[in-house]
């Protein structure tokens, strides 16, 4: 294909003649060539989601020949024409004369068949879902683990000291994650990459797990995990932004949630572990042989990552981040069905870098401090923290740490509360699955709008099981209550908060948000580890259910005020979903009960305005709820 050729009649689309590829223009200077007010909040939102908007097609061409130039993809000039054309405005490709037939039937398919991806796409994300078992494995087999080796470091006892002391072991993964950790997310990702990130932190990982199985004393013990609590930290930030990079807009949510639904299944699988190793008898000159095994066993699917992550592409954003277009050129192809398909990508997401990079060199402050001063990362910030927040204080790992402990209290034996931790952890990966399709169907924020309330509901039941005298009906309702809660939990905040908090950040600072969140998470997961088994010493395993179902109903609150929608949005779109001011979300928050009553409950033929309408109407006299007119 000649470099140089002939160019169709072109047609403006409105706009005035601007280069955009003079990277050095600021903000300001862009937004007033396209008739766009740096200075109001939204429209510049709008400007950074896409660059290319109100640009005529002469400018559109003269820019992608400075791009295709500049990073040396000039023989595919004629397809970034193309994908130019369709990345300034996606959804209206039929009326544009320049593509073929073939192209259009293209850019069909991908609506008609999203789950049509390549193969190197899927293996991508099974080794990210790998890296979430290595993430839920190790967090299980201490449930296990709780009854053997607290006896044999001397810390079995019913004192408060001891009770805390296994709380501090079996919670310093997240200690260290949430003070130290998760704070690595920033400089491995920018010095490493994304899969760089994912490999040393899932060696950590799985050498943590082998050394907690060596040691000989409770603070031994302490320090192994301390040091897996090192792989832990990164590899939670990273593998869900890598899946969320890599994944197309249709089905980025259902990606990303594998980390969940994975983790969920690690977590069944420590458990399996766990009944496999228990009644191993100790041999000569190894004591607690059981508990080693289960510990050391975490390391498998470690050395499963680490053996392929090196051999799946890196994050074309990232490497777009780089200015090594062609790597990501390269990642991109092996990533999407089609070469138009992965020009789009390509394209529309170098122009968006590079306007956020224009934002940042106009800000004289660090990216750490940009994370809290700028409204619309601190948006993020907030609300990231509140479903992260909420991942934890549901009461799921309180759970899943002393779910063994809880069930022996409900009068079982050690075999039987073991069985009972496995129905749990399966019944938590089983209900994830749902998730897969619902999570780009109905939403990230209404799928926790959803199963929150039932979180509540099923802990305070679970909670007065332990009323009951009779002991098979003491133990029936704790079980039934602690396992309808796990099927509610397993689609909605088991998979929505690492989802939602990969996404919601601009590429500009998310790794510092989300290593943030995870931290967040991470530090209430300690919280809950550490203070747990005090918890049911001091108020009783009713009061210490009754507790978190008080949290769930807070929670419910917190994200209808405070947690917009990200769902079908592009990662560069979902700027303008977050300049939407609190008041304004807030308001529509308030409002939706009376939506939901009125739609399904009276049954009443009501439309609601989109939060993405709603947001660009806050000063249009818009009624957020009206009738639908009769066909």
């Amino acid at each position: 294909m000649n470099e140089k050729h002939e160019k169709p009649q072109m047609r403006e689309l409105g706009g005035s003649t601007h280069d955009l590829s003079r990277r050095s223009d600021s903000l300001t200077e862009v937004g007033s060539s396209q008739g766009i007010d740096p200075n109001n909040t939204k429209e510049a939102s709008k400007l950074l989601a896409n660059p290319l908007m109100n640009k005529s097609q002469e400018e559109l061409f003269a820019d992608v020949d400075e791009f295709v130039d500049r990073v040396g993809l000039s023989e595919h000039r004629e397809l970034f024409y193309k994908a130019a054309l369709v990345a300034q405005d996606r959804d209206n490709y039929e009326r544009l004369d320049y593509l073929s037939e073939d192209d259009k039937e293209i850019l069909r398919n991908e609506k008609r068949y999203k789950w049509r991806q390549t193969k190197t796409f899927y293996w991508q994300i099974f080794m990210c879902s790998m890296g979430a078992v290595v993430q839920g494995m190790p967090r299980k087999i201490v449930n296990g683990a709780n009854l053997f080796y607290p006896d044999q470091f001397g810390i079995g006892g019913d004192s408060t000291k001891d009770t805390l002391l296994v709380g501090l072991v079996n919670s310093a993964p997240y200690i260290c994650s949430a003070l130290f950790s998760c704070w690595l997310t920033y400089p491995l990702n920018r010095w490493l990459g994304r899969r760089g990130a994912i490999f040393w932190s899932t060696l950590c990982a799985g050498l943590g797990c082998i050394w907690g199985a060596l040691t000989n004393t409770w603070w031994h013990l302490f320090i192994s995990r301390l040091f897996l609590g090192l792989g832990i930290g990164p590899k939670s930030s990273t593998v869900p932004v890598l899946a969320a990079e890599i994944s197309p807009a249709a089905i980025r949510g259902a990606m990303a949630m594998q980390w969940q639904t994975w983790t969920a299944f690690g977590i069944c699988l420590g458990t399996v572990s766990s009944l496999i190793f228990k009644n191993v008898p100790d041999k000569p000159h190894i004591t607690g042989l059981n508990w080693r095994l289960m510990l050391g066993s975490a390391c498998l699917p470690a050395i499963l990552v680490c053996a392929q992550v090196y051999f799946t592409p890196e994050s074309p954003r990232w490497l777009i981040g780089q200015n090594r277009h062609l790597k990501a050129w390269e990642s991109l192809n092996k990533l999407r069905t089609t070469e138009l398909s992965a020009a789009i990508d390509l394209y529309l997401t170098s122009k968006c870098i590079e306007m956020e990079e224009i934002v940042a060199e106009q800000s004289s402050r660090n990216r750490l401090v940009e994370l809290f001063t700028i409204k619309r990362n601190l948006r993020a910030v907030r609300s990231s923290s509140i479903v992260m927040f909420a991942q934890q204080f549901c009461g799921i790992n309180a759970i899943a740490y002393y779910s063994s402990v809880i069930f022996e209290n409900a009068g079982t034996s050690v075999t039987t509360a073991l069985l009972g931790s496995f129905g749990y952890g399966l019944i938590n990966w089983v209900f994830s699955l749902p998730a897969f399709f619902t999570i780009d169907t109905f939403g990230r924020r209404s799928l926790l709008l959803f199963t929150l309330p039932f979180l509540s509901l099923f802990m305070f039941i679970a909670g007065s099981g332990f009323w009951i005298s009779d002991q098979k009906g003491q133990l029936g309702m704790v079980v039934t209550g602690v396992y309808l809660f796990a099927a509610f939990y397993g689609p909605g905040l088991g998979p929505v908060p690492f989802t939602y908090s990969a996404e919601c950040y601009p590429l500009q600072v998310r790794e510092l948000g989300m290593g943030l969140a995870t931290a967040v998470t991470w530090f209430w997961n300690a919280v809950n580890a550490l203070f747990f088994p005090l918890q049911i010493r001091s108020w009783t395993s009713a009061g210490a259910f009754y507790w978190f179902g008080g949290w769930n109903a807070i929670l419910f609150v917190l994200v209808l005020l405070f947690c917009p929608e990200t769902k079908a949005y592009t990662l560069e779109e979902l700027d303008d979903v977050f300049n939407m001011s609190t008041s304004r979300l807030m308001k529509y928050g308030l409002a939706s009960p009376a939506y939901w009553f009125r739609r399904y409950v009276l049954r009443q033929n009501v439309h609601r305005t989109p939060l993405q309408d709603y947001n660009s109407s806050e000063d249009k006299d818009c009624p957020e709820i009206q009738h639908r007119e009769k066909v």
